[in-house]
């Protein structure tokens, strides 16, 4: 037996709890994860998630470009690095216009690189005290 991605895995853990009640026999979510993780030459859950997790492919690539908003203002950029932080990524975009991350008329700090954690979903981990995400990313555009 051999899952390729953590969403198989929960699945077939999701199919043996419900296979196994049918049959009188009441496993948990947890031991059911930990019965798959077994099935698949993994020492527990934790090892077989993170084994999972490294293979996974990124929804970026370092040189891809994107666009989006930083501290509110519209960018695009090229990706020049990228590594993974748990299920989010660790993303450092070099814009290609700098943006000024002060709202003040008197004084100004243009940025033309950032990084930022950002969730699966493109959105910065961080966040303003508005609650606006730091960084959101448009994945992936052409150009």
């Amino acid at each position: 037996m051999s899952v390729e991605s953590l969403s198989q895995a929960k699945a077939q853990a999701k199919a043996l709890r419900a296979a196994l009640a049918a049959q009188g026999t009441r496993v948990s979510h947890a031991q059911a994860l930990e019965i798959v993780a077994h099935q698949n030459g993994a020492r527990d859950w934790n090892t077989l998630h993170a084994r999972l997790a490294r293979a996974e492919p990124t929804p970026l690539q370092v040189n891809d470009r994107v666009s989006g908003h930083y501290l509110g203002q519209a960018f695009t950029a090229r990706v020049v690095a990228l590594s993974k932080a748990g299920r989010n990524l660790r993303v450092t975009l070099r814009l290609d216009a700098p943006v000024d991350t002060v709202r003040f008329d008197s004084f100004s700090n243009m940025r033309q690189q950032v990084s930022a954690v950002v969730g699966p979903d493109g959105r910065s981990t961080r966040k303003t005290s508005d609650g606006t995400p730091h960084l959101v990313i448009t994945l992936p555009v052409n150009g």
